[in-house]
């Protein structure tokens, strides 16, 4: 069963493009994972800047995976000074779709 994850994050403002870059590279690097169906990364268009990734594994052993791997533990204890807050993260359960 496919996973899928919504992730806000919010930069302090002195950081917003430090956190971008970094987030550039996660993504460059977690597409490249086993079991990795989307990784994508949104900025908001309006408003402070926050970022938003929506991420599909092929299942629970890929996400937690993802969560183990290298480049998103570097990532986390590289921009967690850099936040308002902590991610908001989600894990979404599909009602609906489509193929």
């Amino acid at each position: 069963m496919n996973i899928s994850v919504f992730a806000s994050i919010v930069p302090k403002p002195e950081h917003v493009s430090d956190v971008e870059a970094e987030l550039l590279k996660m993504v460059s690097a977690s597409r490249q994972e086993p079991g990795n169906l989307r990784y994508d990364l949104y900025r908001i268009s309006e408003g402070p800047a926050s970022f938003h990734l929506f991420e599909t594994y092929d299942g629970p052993a890929a996400m937690d995976a993802h969560r183990g791997s290298a480049h998103y533990q570097d990532y986390r204890a590289k921009v967690a000074s850099w936040l308002v807050a902590p991610p908001e993260v989600k894990v979404l359960a599909a009602l609906e779709a489509g193929g």
